[in-house]
């Protein structure tokens, strides 16, 4: 257990580094480097044009997440300000997926360009984004599974018990007023008192974390290989998007966190879940059929890193590009 990496130390108090912060920065720099490389190799897109959009998506994805978080645990704040501190956590996959998509949506409908082809090159990221935060939220102790059967091997149950953190535990945890856990310690503890008496550290339970790290795993090494294979733009983005649906609203059942809100008997994941899945096989028949019937969606030009050779210069009444991909007038001396 590493919630905290190491804290650095400064005139006003030592800045504790998280360790789900840490995970959550590397999983950024890592989609940055895919996508750059995946962009120019599969769809040939203009590098600028491509950060910008990468840029914006991870900006979305962050206030997706948090904002997913609050409105599902508005009772735990006690103010406006509470939302905008994320010292202890607080962000769900779910809503980094869902804003990063909205995001990007509206960046290529601004440029009057197709959200697909950027949509295939961007979920794999999904998937190492799903496998590398998850570490981080194991680190720290957080999205813990249900107590695990007295019949379960002993290196899954030392695997998913969480010791009790305080300052006297953990002597680092004194530059971090705020944290106090294990989460699974601290929820053991209200819902099995007696069983909890002497213990230092929870009750072993389902490392879900560890599941779903290996699930993105799993899922990025298909999404890279469908990219490279794919038959029709959208193809991979919708398939990759439906597994996540699956396997979340399946693993949903071995989680035991409080904070991931209920409604109708189902968490709020799954609730979103029930409605991505249809939503994905629709749209995968719609845009099979219609790239069989009229074709592919093709990027404009100027969207391109480089025109190939031998292509035919684009012939347009009007110059629908945005003026800052538009070639500078040249204004002519008297």
């Amino acid at each position: 257990m590493h919630p905290i990496l190491f804290s650095i130390p400064t005139p006003w108090g030592a800045i504790p580094i998280y360790s789900y912060g840490v995970m959550l920065g590397s999983s950024l720099l890592f989609a940055w480097y895919f996508l750059m490389y995946m962009g120019k190799r599969v769809e040939n897109f203009n590098r600028e044009l491509l950060a910008s959009c990468f840029t914006w998506t991870a900006v979305g994805a962050i206030a997706g997440a948090r904002l997913l978080y609050v409105f599902t645990n508005l009772d735990s704040f006690d103010s406006v300000l509470a939302w905008f501190d994320l010292r202890s956590g607080g962000l769900v996959a779910y809503g980094g997926f869902l804003g990063g998509f909205f995001t990007a949506w509206g960046f290529w409908r601004m440029k009057k360009i197709s959200l697909l082809p950027f949509a295939d090159l961007a979920v794999p990221t999904l998937g190492s984004g799903l496998m590398m935060t998850r570490i981080g939220c194991y680190l720290y102790g957080c999205d813990y599974g249900r107590p695990l059967g007295a019949d379960a091997p002993g290196w899954l149950a030392r695997a998913g018990t969480f010791p009790k953190w305080n300052t006297d535990t953990f002597p680092v945890f004194a530059c971090d007023g705020t944290i106090s856990g294990a989460p699974a310690y601290q929820h053991h503890l209200e819902l099995y008192p007696n069983e909890m008496i002497d213990r230092v550290a929870s009750l072993p339970v389902h490392p879900t974390q560890i599941y779903e790290s290996i699930a993105g795993l799993l899922l990025f090494v298909f999404a890279v290989w469908l990219l490279l294979h794919r038959k029709f733009r959208g193809q991979v983005f919708l398939s990759v998007a439906g597994l996540y649906a699956l396997w979340r609203f399946l693993i949903e059942y071995l989680r035991d966190d409080p904070e991931r809100g209920f409604a109708f008997g189902f968490s709020t994941s799954q609730l979103i879940s029930l409605a991505v899945i249809p939503l994905c096989v629709i749209a995968y028949v719609h845009l099979k059929k219609r790239a069989a019937e009229v074709g592919e969606v093709q990027l404009p030009e100027w969207a391109l890193d480089s025109v190939p050779e031998g292509a035919a210069p684009m012939e347009s009444a009007t110059d629908d590009r945005p003026a800052k991909y538009r070639p500078k007038k040249i204004k002519k001396r008297k």
